[in-house]
């Protein structure tokens, strides 16, 4: 015969420590009612009905001694389950729930079963039981009320008549009314603090969400990923790794930033690094850095689908941005921008140290070592347009990238000369099935990437096609 509402608030303090998004504590204030608060006024109750039954001769005279048990057990529960060893005991709650349940069926016991009294502690009993250890706990404590009833009314015997007067009838239910409906009502508040918390959970979740997608925007995807989901810790540590990285840059910018107003170069560089961003991030690569109007680009780390995989999707991003820049120069000479802006990429694969370089307090992301150099080597070697791979990432994607021999180079922390290799294209793609097609001419410029076209956008661009094709036999028939 104890209150419930301890278990909500409980379970309303887990919920909000373990999906607090922050340091910042928003508790929600839990009226309380503690088992002891919930014992006393059922037992209460109980020696209230014990003394009517006796006064109105419902009981025997010997009972009265039941009402001075039930006013001090309360006080001997909460004693033996703060101050003793049972305190630690594991489900002491629902432990001494079956404690009650067998002291209330040994009172159902001893007055033989009247049956208004009986009914009221049973109830009382069997609405604690629910509601603190659900069903299993109801179930326990029916079978040891139960078995107590039986103990205890073989030893005294029912009562001479099963009826109770009136005055003890009323009490007995309003009593046990009276008890109910605290715990119900304190149940009710506890659920509309419970209610009240989640809400401010869900509200804290969502800046939480909001705020880590804007905190995404200064890491790589792969990395953030890694940390909000708890795979990396943030913390000074890096590792050796076999990669794959990528430099590129823009042949011409330095000429081209002294020609433009710092606002359009500005708009035409975030651009510039948005579309070869999307090109990055379909192929997996972790971005490293931006710096000027230059991009690195490694594979392998966090995300790695083992070194021949990693290889090729570099180099494989490298052809689709070479392609990309021809889309976008287009759409700069669009602009007024004349200038013929070119990329030139370098791609070097092995082993590099990766991890977080830095301060506790301020950190980077990042990789060091030779292959690092080497690409930015590869890439300052480059013509525009061309993506010059090193001997080890040419042998991981050789059978499927068609490539061509530019000799050997000398770079500083290689102890002999470095055979490079320049990137043409998939073997795929390749003679008269390729999917990527170009022509320009002066007036006339066509990118096709049929992978990437749509039966709709299909239609659409075969009639574009064709009124460009009836146009030029038009104005080419020297009889018109």
């Amino acid at each position: 015969m104890m209150s419930a509402s301890a278990d909500l608030r409980n379970a309303s303090d887990s919920a909000e420590r373990s999906q607090m998004p922050g340091p910042r504590d928003n508790t929600v204030a839990i009226p309380p009612m503690p088992d002891y608060n919930g014992r006393v006024l059922s037992y209460t109750a109980t020696a209230i009905v014990i003394v009517a039954g006796v006064l109105q001769g419902a009981f025997q005279q010997w009972h009265m001694w039941l009402v001075a048990g039930a006013l001090l057990w309360p006080h001997i529960a909460y004693f033996l389950t703060r101050h003793t060893f049972l305190k630690n005991t594991p489900r002491i709650r629902q432990k001494m729930l079956t404690a009650d349940c067998i002291i209330g069926g040994g009172f159902i016991g001893c007055i033989g079963l009247v049956a208004i009294p009986s009914a009221s502690v049973v109830l009382m009993l069997m609405f604690s039981a629910l509601i603190i250890g659900g069903i299993r706990q109801w179930l326990i404590g029916c079978v040891l009320m139960t078995a107590s009833i039986l103990g205890f009314l073989a030893l005294s015997g029912p009562a001479p008549s099963y009826q109770s007067p009136l005055l003890t009838s009323m009490l007995s239910i309003l009593t046990t009314g009276v008890y109910i409906c605290v715990t119900a009502f304190y149940a009710h508040q506890q659920a509309r603090a419970l209610m009240l918390a989640k809400s401010q959970i869900q509200s804290q979740r969502e800046q939480s969400i909001a705020l880590s997608h804007k905190l995404s925007k200064y890491l790589s995807p792969q990395v953030w990923q890694s940390i909000f989901t708890g795979e990396r810790d943030v913390r000074l540590e890096t590792q050796r790794k076999k990669l794959a990285i990528f430099f590129s840059d823009i042949k011409g910018f330095t000429e081209l930033s002294e020609e433009m107003e710092p606002e359009a170069l500005t708009e035409l560089l975030n651009h510039y690094f948005n579309g070869m961003a999307e090109v990055a991030l379909r192929y997996g690569g972790t971005i490293d850095k931006f710096v000027g109007d230059s991009i690195m680009v490694f594979f392998g780390d966090p995300t790695s689908r083992g070194p021949r995989e990693d290889a090729f999707a570099c180099v494989s991003m490298a052809i689709d941005m070479r392609n990309h820049m021809k889309i976008m120069r287009q759409k700069w000479q669009s602009q007024g921008i004349k200038t013929p802006l070119e990329i030139r990429m370098g791609i070097s694969t092995g082993y590099t140290t990766v991890g977080n370089f830095g301060a506790e307090n301020r950190m980077d992301y990042t990789i060091i070592g030779k292959e690092v150099n080497l690409a930015s080597r590869l890439e300052s070697l480059a013509d525009p347009g061309a993506i010059l791979i090193s001997y080890e990432t040419f042998s991981l994607v050789k059978d499927r990238i068609m490539c061509r021999d530019k000799g050997e180079i000398t770079v500083k922390g290689f102890g002999r000369p470095i055979p490079i290799y320049e990137v043409v294209d998939f073997r795929r793609d390749m003679g008269p099935n390729r999917s990527f097609m170009e022509h320009e001419h002066n007036g006339f410029a066509m990118y096709l990437d049929s992978d990437k076209i749509t039966e709709k956008e299909r239609k659409s661009i075969l009639a574009a096609l064709d009124d460009a094709a009836e146009r030029l036999r038009h104005e080419g028939d020297p009889g018109n």
